[in-house]
């Protein structure tokens, strides 16, 4: 998914590349956080920043036949699926060349050449359609894998565990990814579920199941190699806990008052990009003058995004009504 191009050996392309792809996804949101305070886009916003390591990570295990099912912060899960920035900006715009035709917005980011089904506004609504999408595979023989991500307030409801117990039930080839950045919009954890090792309950409902750390995206790729390998080969659904946090606020409406300022900055030490980017640097791997052109060079990407959706045309007033219902097919003589 990456455009990094380097002459250093195999492991070393691949650690720049997985950085580069983490780098997009926080500066494309980054700008968004400019837009938005211009009011030059509107409606919700849920930033990704500072769970980069997730979407990334996770999205090396898969390939281009299996399924993506995403959340409303998914920016970075589209990005990193290799949704172009520009047809995500788009979107963001509400304009017809949006890759929801600006429809959805910043919530219903949509790409069904690249598998990837939203985007969904409500907590838990893409477990049910991943099951679906899973379903379809066993019932059809295909070896593929339907990728659910979703935050631990979704592990309330009860999407989660009727979804968890059919796809045990069935053997579904569903890997579930739950995001847990410890907060449930602005309830805590330790708030809202009576015991917190999400991986040890899943496991209950006898799928393979384990915790991650979501800060370390390399770390973030084995674990989700491995469950993808798992579901592939007939294992069933498993389960990863991605343990992670969010950085900034749960939506750009979200004050932000629940949580303790020093925790904050406790969890920014662990950034998943400056992590990288340091072992990269202490393995002489990336110098001061490839990261500036690293920089360079995501910065005209994203600057290309936002003057093609400036640019971009509104749906004309006509079309409002197109796509809300099937086409009519022309009945058999």
């Amino acid at each position: 998914m990456s455009t990094t191009r380097t002459r250093a050996n195999p492991q070393t392309a691949h650690r720049l590349a997985l950085l580069e792809s983490m780098l997009r996804v926080r500066r494309f949101e980054e700008r968004c956080v400019e837009l938005y305070s211009a009011a030059r886009i509107k409606g919700f916003m849920h930033l990704y920043i500072g769970e980069e390591a997730v979407a990334v990570g996770v999205n090396e295990a898969l390939t281009d036949d299996d399924a993506v099912v995403s959340t409303y912060r998914e920016h970075g899960h589209a990005l990193a699926r290799g949704v172009p920035a520009g047809a995500i900006m788009a979107e963001m715009f509400g304009k017809a060349t949006g890759c929801s035709r600006g429809r959805g917005g910043s919530m219903h980011l949509f790409d069904t050449g690249r598998r990837f089904y939203g985007g969904n506004a409500i907590v838990g609504g893409g477990l049910p359609l991943a099951a679906g999408l899973a379903l379809a595979d066993r019932m059809t023989g295909r070896r593929r894998v339907t990728c659910c991500f979703f935050g631990d307030g979704a592990f309330a409801e009860g999407e989660f565990h009727e979804t968890a117990n059919l796809a045990a039930l069935w053997g579904l080839p569903l890997l579930l990814v739950c995001e847990n950045n410890l907060y449930a919009m602005g309830t805590a954890l330790a708030h809202h579920q009576a015991r917190t090792d999400l991986a040890l309950r899943a496991a209950g409902y006898g799928m393979a199941s384990w915790a991650v750390d979501g800060m370390d995206v390399l770390a973030v790729e084995d674990a989700a190699r491995r469950a993808a390998e798992g579901v592939r080969g007939g294992g069933g659904p498993h389960f990863l806990e991605m343990r992670t946090y969010r950085f900034r606020a749960h939506s750009m409406y979200d004050s932000d008052r629940y949580r303790d300022k020093a925790e904050i900055e406790h969890w920014k030490e662990r950034d998943p990009v400056e992590g990288l980017a340091r072992q990269l640097r202490e393995a002489k791997e990336l110098s001061d003058r490839a990261r500036t052109a690293l920089e360079d060079r995501l910065t005209a990407e994203i600057d290309a995004a936002v003057e093609g959706a400036e640019r971009a045309p509104e749906e004309p007033v006509e079309d409002l009504l197109k796509y809300v219902t099937s086409p009519v097919e022309a009945s058999p003589p």
